[in-house]
């Protein structure tokens, strides 16, 4: 009897790591952007930055595949929330929410090609519900 647990473990454990390998790859969005993307997640976690405390993992990556590409990155969120963004050859770049902002920070620009790490963080560590969108003009 314990032979047959085994076999149905394995193709279970098998399963489940293809699932969670499957959800991994899907956090890349490459451009050109065929219409505007919007994923949600919850802001802040344990690592300290000049941003407030991120993830220590991007919450988005963007793979900016042309010369330069026109993208406006929004977040909606409450609480202070941040968006910190950090890319190639240095590029770093942080938008804190502020009491005039009604709850959405953006960061519209020309990124050159390459790849961005996307941060949703928070100043005080605390963790809020987000929608991030990203748009390319």
């Amino acid at each position: 009897m314990k032979r047959h647990r085994k076999w149905f473990v394995i193709p279970t454990t098998l399963a489940t790591f293809l699932t969670l390998a499957g959800q991994a790859s899907s956090q890349t969005i490459q451009t050109p952007l065929q219409s505007k993307i919007e994923v949600s997640g919850v802001s802040g976690g344990s690592e300290s930055s000049s941003c407030g405390f991120i993830s220590n993992t991007p919450n988005q990556v963007l793979q900016v595949t042309e010369p330069f590409a026109p993208l406006d990155i929004r977040v909606t969120s409450t609480g202070d929330f941040t968006l910190f963004i950090s890319g190639p050859n240095g590029f770093s770049e942080c938008v804190m929410a502020n009491n005039y902002d009604q709850g959405v920070i953006s960061a519209p620009g020309l990124l050159n090609q390459g790849a961005y790490s996307i941060f949703v963080g928070d100043l005080n560590g605390q963790s809020n519900p987000y929608r991030l969108s990203i748009e390319q003009n």
